[in-house]
């Protein structure tokens, strides 16, 4: 299955005192590095990091190889940013994406894989996510055949959250591997 890596890190991070695009790991690591690294070594053959505010500097701090978009009106909300990805990842020949979120700084790549790995046989019209604990959380694996419709209903500060209560969705449980809390501190 063909998968492209899509970070939503455009938001201005008003809870956490600034771009989440911008905060760093105890270790200087930026989040975003994390973010884009969980996806590719997860089993994403491309990563699209979608920025928005300080565009600039967060891509400074992309991995190479990350494909920077940047969302315009990003301060709509994370719909905004969701639908910019999307149509991103709509130009290559993948049959899924891999969501995520740039505030999952301990999200793993096994989580990835894991998440993934259910959309294997139904690879285009798959819906995946994880869940910790029992909660809902990313990665999230939406299979191209509902980019779409997605990109058609979400609005506001909203990713997929709603469509994915109402169609058929895989709860992969991965509370074992951790990282599914963000961090608005």
């Amino acid at each position: 299955m063909d998968v492209t890596g899509i970070v939503l890190a455009a938001g201005a991070g008003s809870r956490a005192g600034g771009p989440k695009a911008l905060r760093t790991a105890p270790d200087g690591e930026p989040w975003l590095a994390i973010a884009c690294e969980a996806l590719r070594d997860g089993g994403c053959r491309e990563v699209i990091a979608v920025l928005g505010d300080e565009a600039d500097a967060a891509a400074g701090l992309l991995p190479r190889g990350v494909l920077p978009v940047v969302a315009t009106d990003w301060y709509q909300g994370q719909s905004a940013s969701l639908k910019v990805g999307l149509a991103a990842a709509a130009t290559s020949n993948a049959d899924a994406v891999l969501l995520t979120l740039v505030d999952l700084p301990g999200q793993t790549a096994a989580a990835a894989r894991r998440v993934i790995s259910a959309g294997v046989d139904h690879p285009r019209g798959t819906l995946a996510r994880a869940h910790f604990d029992g909660e809902p959380g990313h990665p999230v694996l939406l299979g191209r055949d509902h980019w779409g419709a997605i990109a058609e209903t979400v609005s506001g500060d909203q990713g997929a959250r709603d469509y994915l209560r109402k169609h058929l969705t895989f709860e992969v449980d991965c509370s074992d591997l951790g990282g599914g809390a963000d961090s608005d501190d």
